[in-house]
């Protein structure tokens, strides 16, 4: 019977129209924030996240919420410079740990992996991981992870293609 109820709830969850309305999505938000801060090495709460699509890639682009907080800016730019050597190696585990699960468009990523660049930029209170591609497939993969980062992050960014 025990079984059956989670059963009901993981359906209510799959189902549900807005991730909020999930009864397990506070556990779920408090998990990825918890392992968010343990992977990337700083705090959510005294940072700020977007991930952008462009019309040849997107942005993973993290700043201190307090653009005098030294600490959280060296973080932020030693995570970004991370990722975006991981990325270039095709390793997506960060994501993967972070998320407890493998994020979409990983997996045509690793597949167009020489497809596809990502470089270290940095930004006034923080950095951006800039992940650009001139393949059509690749780029829907970019656009699914970055897609699946916004809805998981609930960054409230946009998931239409803009222009830098």
């Amino acid at each position: 019977m025990k079984m059956f109820a989670i059963f009901l709830l993981l359906c209510a969850c799959t189902t549900a129209q807005d991730m909020k309305s999930c009864p397990m999505h506070k556990d779920h938000q408090a998990d990825l924030e918890k392992r968010g801060d343990e992977g990337m090495g700083f705090p959510h709460d005294k940072t700020t996240h977007h991930f952008r699509l462009y019309s040849d890639g997107g942005a993973i682009e993290v700043t201190a919420n307090d653009s005098t907080d030294d600490i959280n800016i060296k973080a932020i730019r030693v995570h970004l410079t991370h990722v975006a050597t991981m990325f270039s190696q095709d390793n997506f585990s960060m994501p993967m740990f972070i998320h407890d699960q493998v994020p979409l468009g990983v997996d045509v990523m690793k597949e167009q992996q020489n497809q596809i660049s990502y470089s270290f930029e940095p930004m006034p209170s923080g950095a951006r991981v800039r992940i650009k591609t001139h393949s059509a497939e690749a780029l829907e993969a970019v656009h699914d992870f970055l897609r699946f980062q916004i809805e998981d992050h609930h960054t409230g960014d946009s998931t239409t293609t803009s222009s830098l």
